[in-house]
């Protein structure tokens, strides 16, 4: 089979490597199967060529996008198809009424297109930042304000799916609805069979309505036979909510929703749980959005957070907040829309007067905290256990005695820690428990709880066991209990209409095993402290610049517990494949960016445990090689400085091609490429009584030249300072200085540690004892500096506390705006935020900085960590081709740019080897706005 997808799709479609397919049967969920293959189509035609060799040889077929799902519907002991590299394509239509998407493209991407447009999808899930189109669609997602009536099912406009027999249809396409009932004859015949019995059924139909008037992703969604009368239309509506068990998704349009542009935002804090549940129909009739409710529990998870306000420590123990949010089109309707809420408080049990606010910061800090709660809670599990979350609908009117029975459940079955949190306005709350899957006894302890949890829920309350997370393997084994024998055998009919062989995702939604929920459990080991707290939810692979090209953050985790499972089992063999294997997967192609933890709910920076992996790949005559550099970095820097010197005149004489094709034969030697430049000629001053100190990084001293500039970096920063009246001086001992970013990625504690303290010192000294500020003139090496306290001494540390560090964007945002006269504007700019402008939030700075120079500044949406990673770039290119793939192809969209610019200058070159743009420093804008260049 293997041989046949190779040469069906290409090798480099195909990941077959033990690592690959380790580090893909995790999905956000607590299943786990290992595929015999992760395949990467890109058309429809592929697509089609899957199903065949699915056929051919028995074997499952499961799609994939973000793998966010929490029901273990995106994972496959068969042909995983992975939709995150190709399926991407968007398009805004009818002015931002609608949007055409593609299954591979995130739900926050999509909105980040449409916010232009003041519109949004409809499904807000909590994972939108990770969650794809597809699984959107396919779950029928919904989230904090959509509630039931703008879901992927009710916001559908046209479908293209394709059958598992390979057939295709479009319910844009009018000829397709006559095609359908001629190609599929017995597919349309049994759909039009099934919804005749449905309306002849009256308390049935009954059901259904009365069912979907709440949350609800249990079993197929049966509403569309008595929404829709046509075959094709009542099929495209069953793929909402279909968990990718019935055909493909490959493009949908979504009618869209208005984005409110105003909005305000409150916690409000309540004696005890039942007290919140009470405040909601009162909360909905003053015309709430947003009503997230959090038990005493899930605020302790979260309750350390910088920004989380100093009363949730103080909470009693039965406390409970509601989070909640007011949306109008107008300030003055918003402020009656509170003050008619804040009229109604008295009728509340409440902890304190709430304090809702209009700042976006704000706001954006709450919501993050609300969607990473899951994984939040799943981060202060005991090491090796597994989170388990449930995620259920009961009617509002009796979701306070609801919660009451749960946490009784919770006592019952021995999970002290449990924790309930939810969408109240739609009485779908989550509640989540850890423990381990190691022990039968473990496994029978899950087994009787869920038991009670469905005849609590079903029997007792009538709800729904899934309302937004669909029913996966966890809940198949309940989906008749829930809806009854005779919906049941409905749907067990309409799969194997259109799925005889049980191909397509098997197991899921239909499944004969009565314990499927138990079957094929995720082992979670204790790893690294690192990462331990990892409950793979996937919220960081996003924003990681070697997802495509080897592993993301997740897939590096996953594949350390493999690891810890491994050598457990005694699978030595394996274990020593996989760990070679991790040594390119996982440790070298790693950019150590850190931007996985600006996206991890608990801030978990994978960058660290590769950097703490890499310092245990070190032999003692490596560590020793760094040492002496450091303590040598003079030498070493005149070393590489007259190297560029010889390699531009080799260049000139052999050609460009031909010194590329030289280095990439060379082991660890970077790779040359075009973008490298000659180096700058070092001229420093030492002005009297400077105001600043001016500490031009080692890069800017090797490679701080650009081409079609007459002046190099340092005496563009010069011309600046001239020009607004700054006097310089330059840091002590510049020659030897460096901040210590190529010791500390690379793993080299000593050499680290040595460096951060000699800098620390010779920053001291130069700024007269932290009178005057340091501007290093690249933003990544500031934020080394700026994370090194840990490895300094105690007189370092007392000395570093009194400094003050900038970057060039902080100093030209700080003390050259505030001292402008006069500027010239440039049209059109694009900027390239790095990595560590996000990390250290100086990109709305940048943006400042680049307005007051140029009309209209452009990041663009697909912009992303370079890969570049100092050197890492030049060592593995592929690293950095792939990272800049998305970004560059929107940079080369845009037409009649005059600059493009940056604050790195390796990422700089990156993004101008991607582009073929001349990437500058953002201080070459800022000059020829001076008049200065």
């Amino acid at each position: 089979m293997l041989r046949t997808l190779k040469n069906f799709l290409g090798t480099h479609k195909v990941k077959d490597q033990l690592i690959d397919r380790v580090s893909y049967a995790s999905d956000a969920g607590f299943y786990y199967l290992v595929p015999q293959a992760v395949v990467q189509p890109e058309n429809d035609d592929e697509i089609k060529g899957l199903f065949q060799i699915s056929r051919d040889y028995n074997v499952p077929l499961v799609f994939r996008g973000g793998g966010t799902s929490l029901s273990g519907q995106s994972i496959t002991d068969g042909i995983l198809v992975d939709l995150s590299k190709f399926w991407k394509k968007i398009q805004i239509e009818e002015d931002g009424k609608s949007v055409r998407v593609q299954p591979g493209i995130t739900g926050s991407m999509v909105n980040a297109h449409l916010k232009p447009y003041k519109r949004k999808i409809g499904p807000d899930p909590s994972s939108i930042g990770a969650a794809m189109m597809g699984g959107i669609l396919s779950n029928n997602a919904s989230g904090m304000c959509c509630g039931v009536v703008q879901n992927s099912y009710h916001t559908l406009k046209y479908i293209r799916f394709i059958l598992p027999d390979g057939n295709s249809f479009s319910t844009e396409v009018e000829s397709d609805y006559l095609r359908f009932e001629t190609e599929c004859q017995g597919l349309a015949a049994t759909l039009v069979l099934l919804r005749e019995e449905i309306l002849r059924n009256t308390e049935l139909f009954d059901r259904i309505r009365h069912k979907y008037q709440t949350k609800n992703t249990v079993g197929y969604g049966l509403n569309a036979f008595i929404d829709y009368q046509k075959p094709l239309d009542i099929f495209a509506h069953l793929l909402i909510g279909g968990e990718g068990t019935l055909a493909f998704i490959s493009e949908a349009v979504l009618e869209t929703v208005p984005d409110k542009p105003h909005k305000s935002t409150g916690l409000i804090y309540f004696t005890d749980i039942f007290s919140a549940c009470q405040a909601i129909p009162s909360l909905m009739e003053t015309g709430a959005a947003m009503v997230e409710l959090m038990d005493r529990a899930s605020l302790r998870s979260v309750e350390d957070l910088d920004g989380m306000p100093a009363v949730v420590k103080t909470l009693p123990e039965p406390a409970a907040a509601l989070l909640v949010e007011f949306q109008e089109d107008s300030i003055q309707e918003l402020e009656d829309t509170v003050a008619l809420f804040e009229s109604r408080l008295p009728e509340f049990s409440l902890v304190e007067a709430p304090v809702f606010t209009r700042d976006p910061a704000i706001q954006a800090f709450y919501w993050k905290v609300r969607k990473g709660m899951f994984p939040a809670v799943g981060a202060v599990r005991a090491s090796g256990t597994t989170v388990i979350l449930e995620d259920v609908a009961f009617p509002l009117h009796h979701l306070g005695h609801a919660i009451i029975d749960i946490q009784n459940l919770f006592q019952k079955h021995g999970y002290e820690n449990g924790i309930i949190f939810g969408h109240a306005k739609d009485g779908n709350i989550h509640f989540v428990v850890t423990q381990t899957f190691a022990t039968d006894h473990e496994i029978k302890r899950y087994e009787r709880f869920m038991d009670d949890v469905v005849n609590l829920v079903v029997k007792k309350y009538d709800g729904a066991l899934k309302a937004e997370h669909g029913t996966g393997r966890n809940m198949a084994p309940f989906v008749e209990t829930e809806w009854g024998g005779e919906a049941y055998h409905i749907m067990k009919r309409l799969k194997d209409a259109v799925d005889p062989l049980s191909l397509l995702n098997p197991g899921v939604i239909i499944n004969p095993l009565k314990d499927a929920h138990l079957h094929n459990l995720k082992r979670m080991p204790s790893v690294e402290q690192e990462v331990d707290k990892c409950i793979e939810c996937g919220f960081c692979e996003p924003s990681c610049p070697s997802r495509q090209v080897t592993a993301s953050p997740r897939r590096r985790i996953v594949t350390r517990r493999v690891l810890e499972n491994f050598k457990a089992d005694g699978r030595m063999e394996e274990y020593k494949v996989l760990a070679k294997q991790f040594e390119y997967h996982g440790l070298d192609t790693c950019a150590v960016d850190g931007l996985c933890a600006l996206n991890c709910p608990v801030n978990i920076n994978t960058g660290d445990l590769v950097k703490h992996l890499r310092v245990d790949t070190h032999a003692v005559w490596q560590n020793k090689t760094a040492l002496w550099t450091a303590k040598n970095f003079g030498t070493v820097v005149k070393g590489l400085q007259w190297g560029l010197e010889v390699a531009h005149v080799a260049k000139r004489i052999v050609g460009e091609r031909t010194l590329e094709k030289i280095t990439k034969g060379m082991p660890n030697i970077p790779n040359w490429t075009p973008e490298i430049p000659e180096p700058p000629a070092l001229r420093y001053r030492n002005d009297a009584d400077p105001d600043i100190v001016y500490f031009p990084a080692c890069i800017t001293r090797m490679m701080g030249t650009y081409p079609g500039q007459k002046k190099n970096m340092l005496e563009i920063f010069y011309a600046i300072c001239d020009q607004v009246g700054i006097k310089t001086k330059v840091l002590d001992q510049i020659g030897s200085s460096c901040c210590s970013q190529i010791y500390s990625s690379k793993g080299f504690s000593d050499a680290y540690a040595y460096t951060a303290n000699e800098i620390v010192e010779r920053m001291w000294n130069s700024s007269l004892e932290g009178k005057l500020p340091i501007v290093i003139d690249v933003t990544s090496c500031e934020y080394t500096i700026k994370n090194m306290f840990g490895v300094l001494n105690p007189v370092n540390q007392d000395r570093y506390k009194q400094l003050t560090i900038w970057d060039s964007i902080e100093f030209l945002y700080q003390d050259v705006l505030p001292k402008l006269q006069s500027s010239n504007k440039k049209g059109k700019v694009v900027l390239h935020p790095v990595c560590s402008s996000e990390k250290m939030q100086s990109t709305g700075m940048l943006k400042k900085i680049a307005e007051t120079f140029a009309e209209e500044v452009i990041i663009p949406l697909d912009w992303g960590c370079c890969g570049m990673a100092g050197d890492r770039g030049f060592l593995f290119p592929e690293l950095t081709s792939s990272a800049t793939e998305k970004e560059a192809r929107e940079v080369n969209g845009h037409h009649h740019v005059e600059g493009h610019y940056s604050s790195t200058r390796t990422c700089e070159m990156a993004m101008t080897h991607a582009t073929g743009k001349n990437y500058e420093s953002i201080l070459y804008l800022v000059a020829e706005g001076l008049g200065v260049a």
